[in-house]
Parts: structure tokens; C-alpha cells; sequence
């Protein structure tokens, strides 16, 4: 049978580091019921453990803790594990006190001991078990043998008998209020204490009428309305932990290390943060260049070869060469493009990024946008899923379910398609390299251009969002929580182990799958003839009008378009356009690729626009069918697409008469 245990904890705690130690690699993510988002599941020996989004309260004010509150309410936990940081205790203890008037069997794990060690911060586990009346552990969630310290504890718990909760210190009148309810609410599912204070609170529970009655007379009887009596019962809480840290924590209680003072001067601070910021990700970005050409190079020959194997064991079969060439030259020879191309750098570039999260710099970053998207009138939390959308913009769709507003989650997932994924990343890298970069220049040179890129991204996003929140989605922005956690050093090995699992390989995964069909459908467009031309050339000639006007040319839209399915096969498709061959075309050497494109008329203008329009253009199918999953209309994925587009056209209208003007 199934013994399902639950995982709660206040953001940045080491809960998902705990979670990862106890299930290893035997984990999935999906949705509650009915909900938007994620859990993570693990079996961990006779265990299920679900990895409750990161909350601060049960009082259910975001998609966060109404998730985690609805959970252990519905979700059948026998019992619930609460993970602490022991630098912050006292405020982390509010959601364990809630959890343990909710829950019948409850654990908690002070984690993070060698930290608070350092900052001067000990903990006496055995005297915070005793006052809470709940079993408290002490662990370093990073260390192996918490687990079997983790698990010991709970088999303990399992066995243990079921023991009611100590009453919390409320009010007297709001006490008063309780104990009149407590015969009533016996009988419900819920427990009952817990019960009395959510329905004094006005809390919508199912629950029987003659309770939901008696409920509102002594509300009103208290004469106060909802958001003074959460305050008082907040008050109670926070006064509880106070209480229960002063028998259970000695020396420093709370607050920064000198160490993590001075960073955050730099990192967060008025003049630094920005500069530091575009530093970090021309380190990210020249790192990444550098080290996935020799992969990528190796990786294409190596394919290439098992293509060849591939096509003589078809000959041996004599299979006719149109099936020859749609499998091979078109599905085979697509999804090798896509390995090839979008493996290295993603390799690189995730666990690169992954590193950055795991030090807690990305928090930072996000602190550090949070004014310019207030003065936007959006959330700060759209910083986040804008950095998202760096690796891939579906990714960044999904992220904008920590935003609680309809509003401004709207706002972050119109804009996502702004900021260009790891998909667009090849061929921004090819044309900076080959227009922009003196000839025999080194890897810095595409890597700041691409920084620059990056930025202009940001700013296009600001401005797009203003403008949306002024016009279409008008609105005041709202606030939010954002924990800075403390410095830690990154543990490289999980973290790469990670990195590649669940974001290389499975946005590698999800590319391939769209780029062998489309490899297949563009062989037969380029092998398909209507009047003596393929009906890839003549699609190309029919837009040449419009790309022209754009600084751009009708194969340069045409790429774009049959791009639609993966990003990475735009740059193949194009050669495969220049080239007429009728297939995919090598992205081999470079001067090859630089000489095809001048012999077909690219000049720095048409380099230029080609830039400005890889970052600006409708996302991907996979974004778009996310972003229709997301928010359930057409309408809304039609304008993620329409956005971004019509920016990229505008400005490439502008560069193309500045061009003309100049004579570029």
C-alpha cells in the first residue's frame, strides 16, 4: 500500500536538496489535481514523497500555498515532513506550527546546521522537539547520511501513535470563539482546531451548514473582518516561534554573514549589479562558444558517418531512393543537424546557468529587475521566467505559474518569446561571428555581441511589457516575496547531473521530435517541381518582395517560417535554400557558410536585420502550444506570436531605411 509523505518548507531551505537525497534518480513532476503547479514525486524506500512547492504559509494567498495547503488536506499524506533552514529558524517555524495544527503526524528537519555553525547560530533540536511536541531532527540535507538519519525518523513517526497537537496561544476572544465551535467541527474530516481558526478567518472549507453558520455569527460577534483577524492569528504564530527559539537556538540568532553582506554590496547594489550582471553573462556566453565548436564539429562527423552506414544498409535492402532520401537526406539528416547543433552548447550553457542558481545569484538577479518591471507595471517574479526562456522559452511559458496575478502572468507569457532560447543561439553565434567579428578574432568577440543582444532582449521586453500593461492588460502591479539565500558553494557533481538530465536532455528531446518529421516534409518541398523549379524555390521567390522591404530576402522568411517546429534547423534550411540541393544543407566551416551567403547578395545590412529578426520572431511550436496550453485561447498564443514578430519587423524596417540611408 502506498504511504504517501509530503515535503513542505519555506523557499530556498534545501527542501528540493533533501527531496533529491532521499529519492535519487526515482522522482517525476506533474500537476496536482486541478492545479497549475508542478509537485515532485519519489519513491524513497516504502515511501512516496511529494515535494510541495516552496511556501511561507498555509494561508492560501498564491498558486504556491494553495497547492501545498490543498494537498495535505486532499492528497492523502499520512505525513509531513518540514524542512527549516537553522540560520532563519524562527521564521521558518510559522509554517511548521501551521503544519502541525493541520497534520496528524508531522516531522521536522532543521536543516542547514553547517551553515549556522559558521554564522555562530546552534540549535538544540532536542529542546525545540519537546516545546513543538513534534519530533525535530537536525541534518545537512547535502551530506549522504541524512537519508538514513531522514528515514529512521520517519519509520519512528509511522510507528509512533497519533498524539493531538499543543493548543496555540491565540487571543483570549478568538480562543473563546474556538472552544464554542470545537463540538461542532468534531465531526468533520478536518481537524478540528485547525478547522475553527481557517473558518473564523472566512475561509471558503467544505464543510456542514450548521458549522459555516455558527462560524460566521462568531465572526461577526468578534467585529473584525478578514484581514485583522489574519493578523492576529499571524501574530500568534510569529510570537510562538519567537517563543520557541529562545528555549532552542543560542549565540547569533538571525541575519547576513559579514561574507554574504559584502557580496550583496556588489551583486545587489546601485551601480555594480547591472555591469557585474552583463559580466557574468559574457563569461557564460565566451565559455560556451568556445567550448562547444570542437564538440560540435566531432559530434556532426560522427553522425554524418552513421548516416552513411545507414544509407548503405538501405541500398543493401534496395530501397528506392525517394525513401532513401526522405529518411535519410530529410528526416535523418534534420535531426543530426539539431543534435549536432544544439547539444554542445547546451551542455555547456545549462550547467553553466544551473550554477549560477545553485551559488544564489539568480535570486539577485531577479531583485535586481524587480524595480524596472514595477515601473512597468508587472511583476518581479517575470524576471525569472525571462531568464527561463534563455534556455528555452516553452520552459519559461510553464515558469510563469509562480506568478499569482492573471494579469501579470499574461504579461510574462506574451513577452517570453522575446528573450531568444538555446535553439536561436547557433545561428546568432554563425552570422556575429562571420559580419561582426574581425577575420581570425577570437570567441570574445561573438560572445559580447551576444551579451548585447541579450540585453537589447531585456530591454525590448521592458518596453513590450509597459506597453501591453498600458494598453491591453492595464492593471497595478502587485507584490511579492523574494528570500535572498544565503552564498553557498555549488555542488558541481549534482549539478551537472542535473542540468543534463532535466533541461538538456529533455529540451534536446523534445526538438528532435519535431525536427525528423520536418526534415522529411522540407526534402519533399525541395524534390517536388512545378515548372521546372522546386516548390521551395518558388516559395522563396514569392516572398522576396516582402523580405526585401524588411532588409532581409524571401529565403531568409522562408527559413524562418519552415523553422517553425525547431529554431535550430533555420540556419540548414537556409543553406539548403542557397544551395538548391534539395537537402539539408552542412553547417560545416565557416567560410563556406560566409562565401554561400555572399554569393547570394548578404551584405552587413542584410547580417544585421537577419540578427535582429533571430531574436525577434514568432517562438517555436512547441512555445506556442504551450502558451495555448497555459492559458487555454487561441487568441493569446496568436498574439505571443504576433508580439515579438511585429517588434522584430519594425525594427528591422527601421534598420533596413538607416541602412539604405548610410549606405551600409
Amino acid at each position: 500500500m502506498e504511504r504517501i509523505v509530503a515535503l513542505a518548507g519555506n523557499p530556498n531551505v534545501g527542501k528540493s536538496t533533501l527531496f533529491n537525497q532521499l529519492t535519487g534518480l526515482r522522482q517525476h513532476t506533474g500537476n496536482w489535481t486541478g492545479k497549475t503547479v508542478s509537485t515532485a514525486r519519489g519513491r524513497c524506500g516504502d515511501y512516496t514523497l511529494v515535494d510541495l512547492p516552496g511556501t511561507y504559509s498555509l494561508q492560501p494567498h498564491s498558486a504556491e500555498e494553495t497547492v501545498a495547503r490543498d494537498f495535505l488536506l486532499h492528497g492523502g499524506a499520512e505525513a509531513v515532513v518540514v524542512v527549516c533552514d537553522a540560520g532563519c529558524l524562527e521564521r521558518n517555524l510559522n509554517l511548521a506550527l501551521q503544519c502541525r495544527e493541520l497534520c496528524k503526524r508531522v516531522l521536522v528537519c532543521v536543516n542547514l546546521l553547517d551553515e549556522a555553525q559558521r554564522r555562530g547560530i546552534l540549535v538544540d533540536c532536542g529542546a525545540l522537539s519537546r516545546e513543538l511536541g513534534v519530533p525535530v531532527i537536525g541534518i545537512v540535507a547535502r551530506e549522504r547520511g541524512c537519508r538514513d538519519r531522514v528515514l529512521a525518523a520517519l519509520d519512528a513517526l509511522m510507528a509512533a501513535p497519533e498524539q493531538p497537537p499543543p493548543a496555540l496561544p491565540y487571543p483570549p476572544e478568538i480562543r473563546a470563539a474556538m472552544e464554542r465551535l470545537l463540538p461542532i467541527a468534531a465531526g468533520e474530516r478536518f481537524p478540528a482546531p485547525w478547522l475553527c481558526i481557517q473558518l473564523l478567518a472566512g475561509e471558503t472549507l467544505p464543510v456542514s451548514q450548521e458549522l459555516q453558520e455558527a462560524a460566521g455569527e462568531e465572526r461577526a460577534a468578534l467585529g473584525l473582518d478578514r484581514d485583522a483577524l489574519e493578523d492576529r492569528i499571524t501574530d500568534t504564530l510569529v510570537r510562538e516561534g519567537e517563543r520557541l527559539c529562545r528555549g532552542a537556538v543560542s549565540g547569533r540568532r538571525e541575519g547576513y554573514s559579514a561574507k554574504d553582506a559584502r557580496l550583496d554590496r556588489v551583486l545587489t547594489g546601485r551601480w555594480l549589479a547591472f555591469p557585474v550582471l552583463l559580466l557574468l553573462l559574457l563569461a557564460v556566453f565566451y565559455i560556451t562558444i568556445r567550448g562547444a565548436n570542437v564538440p560540435s564539429e566531432w559530434l556532426g562527423a560522427r553522425l554524418s558517418e552513421l548516416g552513411e552506414l545507414l544509407r548503405r544498409g538501405l541500398e543493401a535492402l534496395d530501397a528506392p531512393p525517394w525513401l532513401t532520401g526522405l529518411l535519410l537526406d530529410g528526416a535523418y539528416r534534420s535531426l543530426s543537424l539539431v543534435v549536432s547543433v544544439m547539444l554542445p552548447p547546451m551542455a555547456i550553457f545549462f550547467p553553466l546557468f544551473t550554477l549560477l542558481e545553485d551559488a544564489g545569484y539568480l535570486p539577485r538577479v531577479a531583485y535586481n529587475l524587480d524595480r524596472p518591471f514595477q515601473c512597468c507595471r508587472a511583476c518581479g517574479k517575470q524576471s525569472l521566467c525571462m531568464m527561463m526562456g534563455l534556455g528555452c522559452n516553452a520552459v519559461g511559458v510553464t515558469g510563469c505559474r509562480i506568478i499569482d496575478s492573471p494579469r501579470e502572468r499574461l504579461l510574462a507569457v506574451l513577452t517570453n518569446g522575446i528573450m531568444p532560447c538555446n535553439g536561436r543561439f547557433p545561428l546568432l553565434i554563425a552570422l556575429l561571428t562571420l559580419f561582426f567579428t574581425p577575420a581570425g578574432g577570437s570567441p570574445l568577440g561573438p560572445a559580447l555581441g551576444l551579451t548585447l543582444v541579450i540585453a537589447g532582449s531585456v530591454a525590448a521586453t521592458f518596453a513590450v511589457t509597459a506597453l501591453l500593461s498600458r494598453t491591453l492588460l492595464r492593471g497595478q502591479p502587485s507584490a511579492f516575496v523574494l528570500e535572498l539565500p544565503p552564498y553557498r558553494r555549488p555542488q558541481i557533481g549534482k549539478v551537472l547531473l542535473r542540468s543534463v538530465l532535466d533541461r538538456t536532455l529533455f529540451v534536446l528531446g523534445r526538438a528532435a521530435a519535431v525536427a525528423a518529421p520536418a526534415g522529411a516534409l522540407l526534402w519533399l518541398l525541395g524534390h517536388v517541381q512545378l515548372g521546372g523549379e522546386s516548390l521551395l524555390l518558388r516559395c522563396a521567390g514569392a516572398l522576396d518582395p516582402a523580405g526585401r522591404f524588411f532588409g532581409l530576402d524571401g529565403a531568409i522568411l522562408l527559413a524562418f517560417l519552415l523553422g517553425l517546429p525547431a529554431n535550430e534547423t533555420v540556419l540548414p534550411i537556409l543553406l539548403m535554400i542557397y544551395g538548391a540541393g534539395g537537402t539539408l544543407g552542412e553547417v560545416g566551416a565557416l567560410s563556406e557558410v560566409h562565401a554561400l551567403l555572399l554569393q547570394n547578395g548578404w551584405t552587413a545590412l542584410t547580417a544585421l536585420c537577419a540578427v535582429i529578426f533571430t531574436v525577434l520572431h514568432w517562438p517555436c511550436s512547441t512555445t506556442l502550444l504551450t502558451v495555448k496550453k497555459e492559458t487555454g485561447s487561441w487568441k493569446w498564443m496568436a498574439l505571443a506570436a504576433a508580439v515579438p514578430t511585429a517588434l522584430g519587423l519594425l525594427l528591422c524596417a527601421l534598420a533596413g531605411v538607416v541602412g539604405r540611408i548610410l549606405t551600409i
